[in-house]
């Protein structure tokens, strides 16, 4: 045995020593929260496809008419022959909604983080993160090689004394917080935040990944409250709510202009497939003008934490921590017995000591389906989640 399959399979044995060792398994997925995996059919409730429309006749045929107009594939970078005729009405369609001068799409919402902020802070300059933005925030503030500075969870005092005691030593200033985070579901204080960051003359960044389509009538966390929030940089995915893939960055044409010019996520990454952004326009269409289908992923989370009598959510993700991850798959393995598709969430990707159950509720799931995994998760409830 050579010295790396050594390493990797000590690894290996520590991650399942302390259940934390992950594995794929095929999932076949179908309406109405309908998926099929080891031979089973189960309801799934952790699924980031808020909408349902990824199944939606509308994104598919359009997914089909645009593969069937120009193939399956880009053929290259967008800088090269990969920015076929459909990303134009894409970006315009994206900007008119987050109302933004313009808008730039890339490959996923992993390769837009760790393009923009490169592209637009350095080591000469700060990062301010909430300790629980996504992973790709934290990739992208890593590679640009500023100084970074972690503010408590939602603390704009906290935020705030970091801005005054480190922003005056550093050229830029970079505010980094998702709008919806996606492992509690709660929103950040957008509004305040963009006033914090004029006030010290920084610039916000939000990852709306899970925020566009769900939230604020579907336009996003940047319009909780109605009117838009001052975000000059309003970064999301198109596959959550969106059902599609990709992800995207609305903002000023300039800086648009420049990002295309300077992400490197952007420049050497082959363009997304026709099919994609055509299913991606279409969803946004159905997101634009059905009211009724962006409001039901949140009512449906309403339903199941008032069956439980847990507290409101504040979107369609609702945790239920459980502490330790051999504890969370206990419980996923026990709703898994009774139909349920509900996968335990460990370290690192949530903090140690806080593994959970994260449910996710879309807009085709049944109430009868809801009401039964109330049920099946009254058992395991821990006393710590009375309200």
């Amino acid at each position: 045995m050579d010295s790396l399959e050594r390493y990797v399979r000590g690894k290996l044995a520590d991650l399942e020593a302390r259940s934390l060792k992950r594995a794929l398994a095929e999932t076949a997925r179908f309406p109405a929260g309908v998926t099929e995996r080891d031979g089973r059919e189960m309801i799934s409730f952790c699924c980031n496809d808020y909408l349902d429309l990824s199944h939606h006749p509308k994104v598919i045929e359009a997914a089909i008419d645009a593969t069937r107009r120009y193939g399956a594939g880009s053929g290259a970078s967008r800088l090269v022959t990969g920015n076929h005729p459909l990303y134009a009405a894409l970006e315009t369609r994206l900007a008119r909604f987050k109302e933004t001068e313009a808008a730039v799409v890339f490959g996923s919402g992993y390769l837009t983080n760790i393009g923009i902020i490169p592209s637009l802070i350095g080591d000469e300059d700060l990062i301010l993160a909430d300790d629980l933005c996504h992973a790709c925030l934290f990739a992208g503030s890593q590679l640009s090689r500023a100084r970074l500075e972690i503010f408590r969870h939602n603390d704009l005092a906290h935020c705030e004394a970091l801005l005054a005691a480190h922003r005056v030593g550093h050229a830029r200033c970079l505010i980094l917080t998702d709008g919806v985070f996606s492992m509690d579901g709660d929103l950040a204080p957008v509004a305040a935040l963009a006033a914090l960051a004029e006030k010290y003359d920084g610039w916000l960044m939000t990852d709306d990944a899970h925020g566009l389509g769900v939230v604020a009538g579907g336009k996003g966390s940047s319009f909780i409250g109605g009117a838009k929030a001052r975000v000059p940089l309003q970064m999301g995915t198109l596959s959550k709510a969106v059902g599609v893939y990709g992800g995207y960055l609305c903002a000023s044409r300039a800086v648009v202009d420049f990002i295309k010019t300077r992400a490197r996520s952007f420049i050497y990454t082959t363009g997304l497939p026709p099919g994609s952004v055509a299913a991606s326009i279409a969803a946004l269409e159905l997101i634009e003008t059905d009211t009724a289908l962006v409001a039901r992923p949140v009512e449906n989370a309403r339903l199941f934490t008032r069956a439980l009598n847990l507290p409101d959510p504040e979107s369609c993700i609702v945790p239920l921590v459980l502490g330790e991850p051999e504890t969370a798959l206990a419980a996923s393995r026990s709703l898994a017995e009774q139909g349920f598709l509900v996968i335990a969430i460990r370290p690192p990707t949530v903090p140690p000591g806080t593994a959970r159950l994260r449910f996710t509720f879309t807009a085709e799931h049944r109430k009868e389906d809801i009401m039964r995994l109330a049920d099946a998760v009254r058992p395991f409830r821990p006393a710590s989640a009375e309200p």
